[in-house]
C-alpha cells in the first residue's frame, strides 16, 4: 500500500494492476485561463478516468469546491469504480498541486490507499509514460467504496478565531509570500488582502524541487517545516480555497509529522468576511 507518494516508474509498472485506479484531479486557478476538462480529453495516464474537485464538493456552499457530504462522495467515488480495498494513484497536470487535495479528500472520508503521482503529469511523460484520449470506462468495483469523516480533521472559522491567541495552535498558510503580506491581489474577486492574525507563511512551491516540482526529500521536508514553525503545536492549514493547503498536509505526511487540520474555507472565507480580523505586510519568520 502507498499512501502518500509514487513515482512514474511505480505506476508505470502497476498499471496493468486490476486494483490500482488511476484519477486526474487537474484543477487551475481561475486566473489560468485554463480547462482540465479538455486537457484530459487531449491527452491522460491510459486507463485514468477524471476526479473533478469541483464537481465533487457541496454544491449548496456557495465557497469554491468545499467537501461534499459522505454520501456524495460515496456516490462519485463509486461511479469512477473505486472500490474499498482499491490503491488509488491520483495526479494533476501541473506537477503537484490539486492532486494533494484530492488525496487529502480520500483520506477524510477514510480511504487510506491513496496516494500522488509525485511530478504529475509531466513526470510520467518524462519518464517515457504513453497519453490517450480514449475515452475511460469506469470499471465496477468488486465490493461498494463506503465512506466515513475522519472527526477532528477540519476547521472552521469560528475554531480559528477561537484559537488565535493560543500559543499551541498554529496556522500555515500556503500561499505565495506576496498575498500573504497583502502585497500581491488575490485571484477571486471581493477578497481582502493579508492573512489571518498570527498565522505563518509556507508557500507550497517551497516545498517541491523547482525543475521537476516532485515533492523535495524527507529532510528537507522536515527543516522546511521547522523553519515556518511547526513544533508540537496543533496544525492547521490554509490557503486561497483549501487546496495547496492539501499540499502543506501531504509534505508534512512524508516528513513524518501530525497531521494537520485543514480549514477548508481557507482565505475566500476569511479573506471574504468583513468581521473576521486580518494582518498585512507581515510575514512571521
Amino acid at each position: 500500500m502507498s499512501d502518500t507518494l509514487v513515482s512514474a516508474q511505480w505506476l508505470r509498472e502497476q498499471l496493468d494492476n486490476p486494483h490500482v485506479r488511476v484519477l486526474d484531479a487537474s484543477y487551475h486557478l481561475p486566473t489560468a485561463n485554463r480547462d482540465p476538462e479538455a486537457e484530459y480529453k487531449e491527452g491522460h495516464i491510459p486507463g485514468a478516468l477524471r476526479f473533478d474537485i469541483e464537481s465533487i464538493s457541496d454544491h449548496a456552499n456557495p465557497l469554491p469546491h468545499m467537501l461534499p457530504s459522505p454520501e456524495d462522495f460515496e456516490i462519485a467515488v463509486t461511479a469512477l469504480g473505486v472500490g474499498p480495498d482499491d490503491q488509488v494513484v491520483v495526479y494533476d497536470s501541473v506537477g503537484l498541486f490539486s492532486a494533494a487535495r484530492a488525496w487529502w479528500m480520500f483520506r477524510y472520508f477514510g480511504h487510506r490507499k491513496v496516494a500522488v503521482l509525485d511530478g504529475g503529469l509531466p513526470s510520467w511523460v518524462a519518464a517515457g509514460g504513453a497519453l490517450t484520449a480514449d475515452v475511460t470506462k469506469a470499471p465496477v468495483p468488486e465490493s461498494k467504496f463506503s465512506a466515513r469523516v475522519e472527526a477532528g480533521w477540519v476547521a472552521d472559522a469560528d475554531s480559528i478565531l477561537a484559537t488565535l491567541r493560543d500559543p499551541m495552535s498554529l496556522v500555515l498558510d500556503a500561499r505565495a509570500a506576496g498575498r500573504f503580506a497583502g502585497l500581491d491581489p488575490e485571484p477571486r474577486p471581493g477578497m481582502r488582502s493579508g492573512h489571518i492574525p498570527g498565522s505563518h507563511n509556507l508557500p507550497f512551491m517551497s516545498l517541491l524541487q523547482s525543475e521537476t516540482r516532485c515533492m523535495k526529500p524527507r529532510d528537507e521536508l522536515v527543516s522546511l517545516f521547522a523553519q515556518a514553525g511547526v513544533c508540537n503545536q496543533a496544525v492547521t492549514v490554509s490557503c486561497g480555497s483549501g487546496v495547496t493547503a492539501c499540499v502543506l498536509a501531504l509534505g508534512m505526511a512524508v516528513a513524518g509529522l501530525s497531521a494537520p487540520k485543514l480549514y477548508d474555507g481557507s482565505w475566500s472565507e476569511w479573506g471574504a468576511r468583513s468581521d473576521l480580523p486580518i494582518e498585512t505586510g507581515h510575514v512571521p519568520d
